[in-house]
């Protein structure tokens, strides 16, 4: 029964391993570019704006929260515009409703005139480089109550949990199958106690 269990472990820490190498990749290489903003991409970002007409939906300047949210997606679909909304920000003094829109590789600035229907829209494509940065930080922290709410990030959000939650299970596969192969034992015991030091060394040094 144990020797089962090691085979059906080792299988399954290969096999999962195999397929999150590409999510790990991901991740990977968006950190190095968020830690160095200033490495040369060759990445162009193209800009243009746009004038449409929309039927305001009713409220969209007093409502807070997902109903405001609700009622601003109905007003992206008359501009054409799809994405996760950042905010939408309501401007007595402009008279305006502005609302920032964002995907993988795209970025859109909506700004609507209450008193007319005049909508003005920037968009920006990002490239391929920004888009994995994006999906590295989104869904994020920031503007939790409304944030995930384009269909596309909640999926992102699940597909980003699985993978954590998977690479926590091969740590600990990896370490239960290092217990179990006595050949490995002490070089693995030695990687093991290598890895604690520096992750405990770079904390301290960090936060000590």
């Amino acid at each position: 029964m144990r020797t089962q269990f090691n085979f059906l472990t080792r299988d399954l820490h290969l096999y999962i391993g195999l397929f999150l190498s590409p999510f790990v990749v991901l991740f990977a290489a968006s950190v190095i570019l968020l830690n160095h903003p200033d490495i040369p991409l060759g990445t162009s970002i193209e800009s243009k704006t746009d004038q449409v007409h929309v039927d305001l939906p009713p409220g969209l300047d007093r409502l807070q929260g997902m109903e405001r949210l609700d009622r601003a997606r109905q007003l992206l679909r008359q501009a054409g515009v799809s994405g996760e909304i950042g905010f939408v920000r309501y401007s007595a003094e402009e008279g305006s409703i502005t609302i920032p829109v964002s995907k993988p590789g795209y970025e859109a600035t909506v700004v609507v005139k209450m008193d007319t229907g005049a909508a003005s829209i920037t968009e920006r494509k990002t490239g391929f480089w920004n888009s994995i940065i994006y999906l590295h930080k989104m869904p994020g922290p920031h503007l939790a109550n409304i944030r995930g709410n384009w269909p596309v990030v909640r999926i992102w959000a699940w597909l980003a949990d699985g993978t954590a939650w998977l690479l926590i299970f091969l740590s600990v596969s990896g370490v239960y199958l290092w217990a179990v192969l006595r050949s490995e034992r002490h070089v693995g015991l030695m990687l093991l106690v290598v890895g604690l030091i520096s992750l405990f060394g770079a904390w301290y040094a960090i936060c000590g």
